[in-house]
């Protein structure tokens, strides 16, 4: 008897169709994030750092899905010496728009606070060697309802489930020997 339970039980599980579960970014449309300012894993040019202007470089955002209700964007260091740095990020980016131009922000928009404590961008700004600065952009299919003193966390937190689609821009920095 009990070969014949273990035997059923084997056959039950064999027959059950098994579906993947699926991961957070499958079906989200890949979103083309570039800008005139550098290349995708080139350097960004001084003017976008702690030791120039200091001001967003112009960011082109293409392939917006259709139903896109909102962008938002999230510019972090992964390289940092604490771990990752945040040093943008903005949220009910109208999805109209395809450029960011620089030093702006989208009627709108709004910012969150980076880690340097600050509702504005804050440029690159490694204390030494070549860190990696990613530009990520997120369509999503609703408007977030965060108050302008929300964290990249806080924004992650909102867009769980709401992601349509998404790109990514990569440039690098590296302070001149002479921190300039």
């Amino acid at each position: 008897m009990r070969n014949i339970m273990i035997f059923l039980c084997i056959a039950c599980m064999v027959s059950i169709p098994i579906t993947p579960v699926m991961s957070a970014n499958q079906g989200t449309v890949k979103l083309k994030l570039s800008s005139t300012a550098f290349k995708e894993h080139a350097s960004i040019p001084k003017q976008y750092t702690c030791n120039g202007k200091d001001v967003n470089p112009p960011l082109m955002i293409d392939n917006i899905p259709k139903g896109t209700k909102s962008l938002a964007l999230i510019v972090d260091d992964p390289d940092a010496p604490v771990g990752i740095w945040v040093h943008w990020v903005v949220w009910n980016i109208d999805p109209s728009i395809r450029e960011i131009k620089e030093n702006f922000l989208p009627q709108g928009a709004i910012q969150g606070i980076n880690d340097f404590g600050k509702n504005a961008y804050g440029g690159p700004c490694p204390p030494s060697g070549t860190h990696r600065y990613f530009f990520k952009v997120y369509a999503l299919d609703t408007l977030l309802n965060l108050p302008p003193h929300a964290r990249k966390a806080d924004l992650e937190k909102a867009m769980k489930g709401h992601i349509i689609g998404q790109g990514e821009l990569i440039g690098t920095y590296k302070k001149s020997r002479f921190g300039f």
